[in-house]
């Protein structure tokens, strides 16, 4: 399922980053480039959604491929 139609980014995307061990707000905007030119912003403004898809992500031990 996508999370941000702006960027194309996939709650699959969200869990490969959050199991390279990217599960802050800031590390995800800056991984994402969330809040950038022709972005909407509403990703970076409920990013604790983003949070809790990559930290479902790192604790998972078998990634999914499922979403794309």
């Amino acid at each position: 399922m996508y999370v941000c139609l702006c960027n194309g980014i996939t709650e699959s995307d969200v869990r490969e980053a959050g199991r390279a061990g990217q599960v802050t707000p800031c590390a995800l905007k800056a991984k994402f480039k969330l809040k950038g030119s022709g972005c909407c912003g509403r990703c970076a403004r409920n990013i604790q959604e983003f949070v809790e898809i990559a930290v479902q992500g790192a604790t998972t031990s078998c990634p999914r491929t499922t979403d794309r």
